[in-house]
């Protein structure tokens, strides 16, 4: 008889192609209540089960309700007006309206915050690098950013998503 898994633990299963497959409850939806599942691929019933054993532990350190529909955009602009802008100087917040409002928000701004991945933002980096400069005037030459530049906005959105962890947005 197989070993029954405990309420919350969810379930291990192997697939028609040989992997295994584990689901589990990631949370519920706060308009319909409905139960929100997701879950993990391995290679063999084992992997699977670790795999789902992380899954379990990231979902429990995120509120799924909160961060659904959240977009990159939206977190990043929220962000700077509630968490950055109230305690830096006010030409240090020019610099960081600036770099949300003409590279974050139009780069990686319609991204979702829970899909958003290290190489969505590799590549967002590199875009920036190689032609991020803003055309403030007809004829000019549209170019990439410096490294020091690709740094700073390096620095603003690690301490934007950094918050989202903290608030339990993303893992």
């Amino acid at each position: 008889m197989a070993k029954r898994r405990a309420n919350g633990e969810g379930n291990i299963r192997k697939r028609k192609d040989g992997r295994g497959e584990g689901r589990y409850t990631a949370g519920y939806d706060l308009e319909t209540g409905k139960r929100v599942t997701k879950n993990v691929l391995g290679r063999t019933q084992a992997e699977a089960k670790e795999k789902l054993k992380r899954a379990l532990e990231d979902s429990k350190r995120i509120n799924i309700s909160k961060s659904q529909d959240l977009m990159v955009g939206q977190w990043a602009t929220l962000w700077f007006e509630n968490y950055a802008k109230p305690s830096i100087r006010e030409s240090t917040a020019e610099h960081y309206r600036n770099f949300v409002e003409n590279h974050i928000v139009p780069g990686i701004g319609k991204i979702r915050l829970r899909k958003l991945t290290t190489l969505d933002i590799q590549k967002f980096y590199n875009r920036t690098r190689e032609g991020g400069r803003i055309q403030r005037y007809e004829g000019m030459e549209i170019s990439g950013l410096s490294n020091k530049t690709i740094r700073s906005l390096h620095a603003i959105l690690r301490q934007c998503l950094d918050q989202a962890v903290k608030e339990q947005l993303i893992p």
